[in-house]
Order: C-alpha cells, then sequence, then structure tokens
C-alpha cells in the first residue's frame, strides 16, 4: 500500500469529505479531531457517518478519531455501521502502546482495521519501538507541531528542533516493516518550504508526508516518486550485478557497489513500481 501524501479534511465539512478522495492523495483522513471545534463534534459524527454511507473512493480512506478518553469512542460509534467504506483508524496522541490495546479492545473481535499511529509527545517519541511493534499498528506518524508545545520547542522551517524524532519515528518503523509518515507544513501557499521539507522526509526515509491542503498533494507525491536518473542509477547496479560472477563487490560509473547500494537500488526500483506502475 502506496502512503505518500496522507491528506486531512475535517468531518464537519461534509463537501470537503466529498471532493477529498478526488484530490490525487493516496490517503484522505477524515478528521474528528484538531478539525472539528468541541461544540461541533456531535454534528461532525453525523456527517461523518453520512458521507461514509454514500461513498466508494479508490484511495485509502482512513478517519483520525479523537482520543479514546476525549470523545473516540464515540467516533468509533459513528464508523462501525460504515465500516466497510473505512480503510484505516488514525489514533493521536498516541504516547503508549497500551493505548493502541485499548482501541483494539474497542472494536469487533475479528476487525483487522490498521491503526496508524500519529506521535506527538515527548512519550510517543520515546516509545516508538514499543508502539510500531504493536501488530495493529501499520503505520507511524509524527506530528511535529504538537510535540514541540509538548517539550517547549520552537519549531522552524530548518527542523532542527525535531531532528531526532524524525529519525526514531523512522528507525522504529523501519524496524516493525511498517509506513513511516513525516509531519506536515502548516503552511499551504509556501511551495518552496513543502518541497524542501519533502526532500528533507525523503532524506530521512520516511515513506510519506502529511498535508493540510489539497495543493500540498501533487508536490509531495512528486516528490517520492524516484526520478529518472535515480530509477536509471538502479536499473544499471541491478544489472551489473548479473554480470559479476558471484562477487561481493563490483564498480558501476566508477562507483564501487556492495550490499547497502544493492539494496537502495532494489529500494528505488521497488518504489517506482509501486508509486508509478514502472517495472
Amino acid at each position: 500500500m502506496v502512503r505518500r501524501s496522507v491528506l486531512f479534511s475535517p468531518a464537519d465539512q461534509p463537501e470537503l469529505l466529498r471532493k477529498a478522495p478526488a484530490t490525487g492523495a493516496d490517503v484522505v483522513v477524515f478528521d474528528m479531531e484538531d478539525g472539528v471545534l468541541p461544540a461541533q463534534k456531535a454534528t461532525a459524527r453525523d456527517d461523518l457517518r453520512s458521507v461514509l454511507g454514500d461513498i466508494d473512493p479508490e484511495c485509502e480512506l482512513c478517519v483520525r478519531i479523537n482520543p479514546l478518553d476525549s470523545g473516540g469512542t464515540a467516533d468509533l460509534d459513528a464508523i462501525l455501521p460504515e465500516r466497510a467504506t473505512v480503510d484505516s483508524i488514525m489514533l493521536p496522541k498516541v504516547s503508549s502502546p497500551e493505548q493502541v490495546r485499548t482501541l483494539r479492545d474497542h472494536l469487533p473481535e475479528n476487525d483487522s482495521i490498521p491503526v496508524l499511529a500519529l506521535l506527538e509527545t515527548a512519550g510517543g517519541i520515546l516509545d516508538a519501538p514499543a508502539i510500531a511493534a504493536q501488530e495493529a499498528v501499520d503505520a507511524l506518524l509524527l506530528g511535529a507541531e504538537d510535540l514541540a508545545a509538548d517539550i517547549g520547542a520552537t519549531r522552524t522551517a530548518a527542523g532542527e528542533e525535531v531532528s531526532y524524532a524524525r529519525q526514531r519515528v523512522v528507525l522504529a518503523a523501519s524496524h516493525a516493516g511498517i509506513d513511516a509518515i513525516d509531519t506536515l507544513v502548516t503552511d499551504f501557499e509556501d511551495t518552496e518550504l513543502l518541497r524542501t521539507d519533502t526532500l528533507r522526509a525523503v532524506q530521512f526515509g520516511f515513506d510519506g508526508k502529511m498535508a493540510i491542503h489539497p495543493r500540498q498533494v501533487g508536490v509531495i507525491n512528486e516528490i517520492f516518486v524516484p526520478d529518472e536518473d535515480e530509477i536509471d542509477w538502479a536499473r544499471r547496479v541491478l544489472a551489473a550485478r548479473e554480470d559479476t560472477d558471484g562477487r561481493g563487490v563490483f564498480a558501476v560509473d566508477g562507483e564501487m557497489i556492495d550490499a547497502p547500494l544493492l539494496s537502495q537500488a532494489e529500494q528505488i526500483l521497488e518504489r517506482a513500481r509501486t508509486t508509478t506502475g514502472d517495472e
């Protein structure tokens, strides 16, 4: 499953919910948490249930519920009647694996719906490996804005204040064999900042990035697809491997290729295949 772009849409605006799956995002998140004011939560649940009953999107459709101790169980009650339309559940402010297990306890026993765990606190980052190891968890997501508030950091365009958090999320997700999704860029009009931050996410090893506005989706999708130079290099490396007579190290265009670079070439072609169908 490809999750380059993860677009949020507020659940109290049904007209936007209906349009969101057509934006090109790999994952559309109907947001019951931060995107909805407390006074609008009940109405939003009704809107959410109505929209879920009317649509059949081709993208992954996820619902971000509220924390279970502050409205999340009511959100689940709204989702379950239309469960066939929902592909995954996003659990916010996950700071321990116990929260994931509690969510599972609120779902039908035979429901194996994937959980996308949003890490937004110091506890969540420090416990990322244990959270990622939960069977239900299919992705870790970094919420840098809330994390910065939690630890008293100041968010900057360079992002140095969340570099360790990014590294830990990627490492925990990679070790568990699940997706790692990078934090969003809140200024949806700053395309250059989005491009720079998305390139940084690719360099860190993330599989995708969150988006707060549809206009961000195209930039994110483009950057998470390997470019022609990368694909060409990877093909040449793997072709050269066939002529090595079993040697562990060989050269391509003056570059020494060993097992880590072979793995990188395979990953590039796999990303190209899953995102574009390019073989």
